[in-house]
């Protein structure tokens, strides 16, 4: 899923700040202190370093390793690869399932890896910039690494037509020949259903807001029995529980056709956390010998809580310079996704962002943006990439078969020392 805004993670990361709040008192004070040495590698919830190489030869030695990111974060891919590439050095036998691509788009992954396609070629027959849309030279060392090593590469997900179905009407309400083959999901545990309700408040606190006016006097805050009383609730956690079953399905059947391998996922974070998602799915599979990796900033890792992965590894924060290098880019602040009927779905609107204050809302439909056809996400962001600060944005918007003109105001750059 795309976003025109810069976080540090996607939406289930505010899960783990909560908790980190509790989490910090219990880290011991030396710990807390050490831990923040990036390239280390650190127990959640006591941030005691562990050593590298004893490590790698844990998770070398499990069946599934799944490997979160955030997917707008360079230095999260560059672990990832780091991590396969030393996985890979202990078990040569390797397996590579990616979040990022379709089913639909199995025999392009294979055609890359057997080398038959350049650079180019395989991000176009991939649909790069329709199914994914993240910087893909972030990706390519990853791709790159299979691709040279003979590493077998597995399209994980499936085309998200399907998750939106899903949240729209329920997982009963989908025939099942209209599946695209995945399984009925392992009901979601107690734990993930109050992580998902604290996703699926914010998501109604942003409807509400854009309804009533953010500064409304009248707003009511929305309480966690509002959400279990949504009727989209259950929608929703379907949706996500389908998702998740997708790429632990794929990732099964690459265990299956590779029974001495090592399958390695590539996966955003959310769908790893607390064992929740992609190893929750694969425990009902039968597959259980499951490990999950987080990369964390070095700010965060004496907060990070204990159970929401195996290990982390400490990245470093953004240096002062590279902060300050130039002035920001303006950010609309929202997800975004290709939309079947053409355009660029708004899956996501960010509280307090520039698209709440203009009125976007979620499942608003992108057509045009100043005054150039929007078909993709990529021409989205490559337009949004071309937007100064202190200008504004013309969008032509379908909301349901009504057309829109809305206008999104970018606010001027702030000046030096403010």
């Amino acid at each position: 899923m795309n976003r025109i805004f810069r976080t540090p993670n996607r939406i289930p990361i505010a899960a783990l700040l909560v908790a980190a709040l509790s989490a910090c008192e219990h880290a011991p004070p030396a710990a807390a202190s050490a831990c923040q040495a990036t390239g280390t590698w650190i127990e959640p919830g006591t941030a005691r370093i562990q050593q590298s190489g004893a490590v790698l030869a844990r998770l070398a030695d499990k069946r599934v390793v799944l490997l979160g990111e955030s997917h707008d974060n360079a230095d999260h891919h560059a672990w990832q690869a780091q991590v396969l590439a030393a996985l890979h050095g202990r078990r040569p036998h390797a397996v590579v399932a990616f979040e990022m691509f379709p089913r639909r788009v199995q025999p392009t992954l294979d055609k890359w890896v057997a080398g038959e396609l350049t650079g180019a070629e395989f991000l176009k027959q991939s649909e790069w910039s329709k199914v994914w849309g993240f910087g893909a030279d972030m990706y390519m060392p990853l791709f790159q690494f299979a691709r040279l090593n003979g590493v077998p590469m597995v399209a994980a997900n499936v085309d998200r037509a399907l998750i939106r179905r899903v949240g729209k009407e329920g997982w009963s309400a989908v025939p099942e020949s209209e599946r695209l083959g995945i399984g009925t999901p392992a009901p979601a545990t107690p734990d993930y259903q109050k992580s998902l309700a604290s996703v699926f408040r914010a998501k109604l606190e942003v409807g509400t807001k854009s309804a009533h006016g953010a500064k409304d006097a009248e707003f009511k805050e929305i309480t966690l029995a509002d959400v279990l009383g949504d009727p989209g609730f259950n929608r929703f956690v379907a949706a996500q529980q389908a998702w998740d079953r997708a790429m632990a399905e794929a990732i099964f059947d690459a265990a299956q056709r590779h029974p001495d391998a090592i399958i390695i996922g590539i996966v955003g974070r959310g769908h790893a956390e607390y064992g929740h998602g992609i190893p929750h799915q694969l425990k009902d599979l039968g597959l259980s010998d499951v490990a999950v990796a987080l990369p964390v900033p070095s700010r965060l890792c004496a907060e990070l809580p204990a159970g929401i992965a195996d290990v982390a590894f400490v990245t470093p924060a953004p240096s002062p310079r590279a902060k300050s290098h130039g002035p920001a880019k303006p950010k609309l602040g929202v997800y975004i996704e290709a939309a079947p009927e053409g355009g660029v779905r708004i899956s996501k609107v960010a509280a307090g962002s520039i698209a709440e204050q203009s009125g976007i809302k979620a499942d608003d439909v992108i057509t045009k943006a100043a005054g150039e056809p929007v078909s993709k996400p990529a021409d989205l962001i490559e337009i949004i990439s071309r937007q100064a600060s202190g200008t504004w944005l013309p969008l032509d918007v379908l909301r349901g078969k009504t057309h829109h003109d809305i206008i999104a105001k970018f606010p001027p750059a702030s000046k030096p020392g403010k």
